[in-house]
């Protein structure tokens, strides 16, 4: 007997281990490490993942449940991918089913049927398979489950005379179109000819047509503009038998265009330099990981490419990572602009549909490259040979709820795997990772030269202080307004940068000081003028905008800060004859929005492009020569130790988008801060002296890169309760850890009360801590069997991206 083990699809302690089942002899040859199986769990059939087959069990053989039925002939997860997900539950103290759910695309989880696809000739096949394929060249595969034809089939699958097409119901439909299947009987078709009066000329001439197609299924289209017919007259014809309409599916195309074949460039002596030990890295099967540090417009793309088709040449594949969807339209374009068809993408942009036929395109080895988000860290390859995390500083990188991974470590983990090397990019590393090079962890690949050799923009920073002293109170500094009209007039393009999304920032009665806040959340409600709402960004929560004070009923209600909303109100007075797009969360919500500005803003359509942090990085247009920073200081004064490094990284990125083709390029920054290091070094695009200062910062107080950090938060609906079991944690903590890690808090977190639920929370540095993995696997264990019954939420980040 054959023994599955199964990790069972329940989030919860007491059964975050494999469970044992027995293989149902029709189904022993057809099961395999990393299938879904259906499987008897209490009362109910749940979804499993079998992770191992063995021979026997320590469960006595009453107790021995078997498998009710199996979901994947082919196995959904590989070898390496079910070893990942073991490391990542220790390394994320999270439940191992979570971290195989992450793996695969959502649409395993939607609705889907299976399809058999004939790939050679029915004879090939084993009998009954031929029978069923002589008939038709598509089968359900539910209709050959029901006539036990799954053990021939896995062997045609092998041999690659067959394969599975899965067509993804969303919302219960099939993506069809509507085609004609012309009869195939041209006797009959000459006969309806025949029968026709005269005076339906029409329908004749579209018969005499048909005839010369019979049999073919055609779209209704083609046949109107072939035939020079019409709806009316095509529907006579098949009310006469001659034809009917029959659906047909079609698959999802990501790619709304087409694009280009563009070749390579000729590498520059820098680009060469760095790219020569990647290459050799490869070549020795070395699991090197290099941070590729070069300036903005420094050409770390091309030195990707070529890295890439270093990896194809080798029968190899390669995955790229970028960190907004934003970019990835863009990068996208350059990478099928080189290697066509080979390139799959993924990003959480697509649609169910898209994202399930991009994964089965990695997963049938139909592509070598695939580029994406953060979850295309998991792309299911087999034989990687390169990894890329392009701009790896940025915070997007790590998933903020479980399993809490940060594609870095993950991409490290795969690169030992794979023995490959990986690639980390970035003009502005994160001080972890410049850190590690300078340690001789990571390589350093330097580029200090822009690709063009073009110099880098002209950077001056406006002190908001002294416009306002001169009674200046717009958002626009008299500097930045001349800039920006002068751009106009040579017909030049302008980004403007503001990380504020919405109108105002918050809404304020001026005679009894009130904010309006969210009745969930400890945040203010930020104002949007599009639909007259006043809305959350934490829960979502919105309600009208009061037109009286609900506390003393005043009508002096005003709107306070700035958002991206008021900004193009004010740029369409200021300057009346400007085209501006805007690009924020709201303007982005609609599938393909972000393609379309960006399209719209590289074709000349608009002169002014402005954004929140979406438009910092990647974006290259040759006619941009200004870039505006409206407010500097709006994640400088954050209560977060990374606020400086933040600041700095995303004005040398903004900064970076002007001047990148022959015309030079000017920033002009906005601040109430001017002296701050973070702004003055961003101005003078140094990272090294940033790097230097900000290190000492962080040596002072104790901060990574010195020392690691996790953060553990309690949250309940009653803030007692709250502060109580947030005091029981950490107290369980510092009776377990060593005097080496140092215990903060616990204290409330930054935003007390988020969506209804109270929240506090405990820091904890360490710089080795032998005992810290498993007591937080001990206190989870704990909060699991105990605490989550009374509605308390426990969570452990380990190195978190904001505190």
């Amino acid at each position: 007997m054959k023994i599955a083990e199964v990790i069972v699809d329940v989030s919860a302690y007491p059964v975050d281990r494999p469970f044992d089942y027995l293989i149902p002899d029709e189904m022993e040859e057809l099961i395999e490490c990393g299938c879904r199986v259906k499987v008897p769990f209490g009362a109910r059939n749940i979804l499993g993942f079998v992770v191992g087959i063995k021979n026997d069990t320590d469960v006595p053989p009453d107790k021995l449940k078997p498998v009710s039925s199996l979901l994947d002939i082919e196995p959904v997860l590989t070898k390496e991918m079910m070893e990942l997900a073991k490391w990542m539950k220790n390394e994320t103290i999270s439940y191992e089913i979570d971290c195989l759910q992450v793996m695969i695309p959502s649409a395993l989880r939607a609705k889907y049927e299976k399809m058999v696809v004939l790939e050679t000739d029915a004879e090939n096949l084993e009998e009954p398979l031929r029978t069923v394929f002589r008939r038709t060249t598509k089968a359900n595969y539910k209709e050959l489950e029901k006539q036990n034809l799954l053990i021939p089939l896995k062997k045609a699958l092998k041999e690659k005379w067959v394969s599975i097409e899965t067509v993804v119901k969303q919302k219960g439909t099939i993506k069809e179109i509507r085609k004609v299947k012309i009869s195939e009987d041209k006797d009959f078709l000459q006969k309806v000819y025949e029968n026709l009066s005269n005076r339906a000329k029409k329908q004749k001439q579209l018969l005499l047509w048909m005839q010369q197609h019979a049999g073919e299924i055609i779209e209704p289209e083609v046949i109107y503009r072939k035939t020079d017919s019409s709806p009316q007259v095509l529907q006579a014809v098949i009310g006469h038998g001659a034809a009917e309409f029959v659906m047909e599916e079609v698959y999802r195309n990501p790619f709304k265009k087409d694009v280009g074949k563009t070749d390579f460039f000729t590498l520059t002596e820098e680009q060469e330099k760095a790219l020569q030990p990647i290459v050799d890295a490869m070549d020795n099967h070395s699991p090197e990981t290099f941070l590729l540090h070069g300036v903005t417009g420094s050409g770390k793309t091309e030195v990707y490419l070529q890295a890439i088709q270093h990896c194809i040449q080798q029968g190899k594949e390669a995955i790229v990572l970028v960190p907004e969807i934003s970019l990835t339209p863009q990068m996208t374009n350059r990478f099928r602009s080189r290697f066509g068809e080979l390139v799959a993408v993924m990003h959480s942009g697509l649609s169910i549909g898209e994202k399930f036929d991009e994964w089965r395109k990695v997963h049938h080895r139909k592509v070598k490259v695939v580029v994406g988000a953060r979850s295309a860290v998991f792309a299911p390859f087999e034989n990687v040979g390169l990894i890329i995390i392009d701009e790896e500083h940025e915070t997007s990188y790590k998933q903020e709820d479980s399993p809490r991974y940060h594609a870095r470590d993950v991409a490290i983990w795969r690169s030992k795997y794979h023995r490959c090397p990986v690639i980390l990019g970035s003009a502005t590393p994160s001080l972890e990772s410049y850190a590690r090079a300078r340690k001789n962890v990571y390589k350093l690949l330097t580029l200090k030269e822009r690709a063009l050799k073009q110099s880098l923009p002209s950077v001056e920073i406006v002190d908001m202080r002294k416009e306002l002293k001169k009674g200046n109170r717009t958002m626009f500094s008299e500097k930045l307004a001349e800039a920006i009209r002068g751009r106009l007039e040579k017909n030049e393009q302008i980004v403007l940068f503001l990380n504020r999304r919405g109108y105002s920032s918050f809404v304020l009665c001026r005679d009894c000081g009130t904010v309006m806040q969210c009745e969930n959340c400890d945040i203010s409600l930020t104002y949007h003028r599009y639909n007259e709402k006043l809305k959350c960004h934490y829960c979502g929560y919105e309600q009208p905008v009061p037109a009286i004070c609900p506390l003393c009923g005043s009508d002096h209600i005003r709107y306070f800060g700035t958002g991206t909303q008021k900004v193009e109100e004010e740029l369409t007075k200021l300057f009346p004859g400007a085209r501006v797009l805007r690009m924020d969360v709201d303007t982005t919500k609609r599938k393909g929005a972000h393609e379309r500005i960006l399209e719209d803003f590289g074709a000349g359509k608009a002169d002014i492009l402005l954004g929140t942090q979406m438009i910092a990085k990647g974006l290259d247009f040759p006619n941009i020569t200004l870039v505006g920073v409206l407010s500097a200081d709006t994640s400088l004064h954050l209560p977060d130790f990374r606020a400086a490094e933040r600041t700095f990284q995303l004005l040398t990125q903004v900064s970076g988008r002007a001047g990148r083709a022959e015309k030079p390029g000017e920033v002009i920054i906005q601040t109430y801060s001017p002296e701050h290091y973070a702004i003055q070094f961003a101005k003078a695009q140094q990272y090294e002296p940033f790097y230097e200062r900000e290190m000492l910062m962080r040596h002072e107080a104790d901060y990574p890169p010195y020392y690691y950090i996790a953060l553990v938060q309690v949250s309940h609906e009653d803030l007692l309760v709250s502060a109580e079991y947030a005091k029981k944690c950490t107290d369980y903590l510092r009776s377990r850890l060593s005097f080496n890690a140092s215990i903060i808090g616990p204290t409330t977190a930054g935003i007390v009360r988020l969506q209804n639920r109270y929240r506090y929370q405990c820091l904890i540095k360490y710089k080795i801590e032998p005992n810290l993995i498993p007591t937080f696997l001990q206190l989870m264990k704990i909060y699991r069997t105990d605490w989550m019954k009374k509605g308390i939420t426990l969570t452990i980040d380990l190195n978190p991206t904001m505190i």
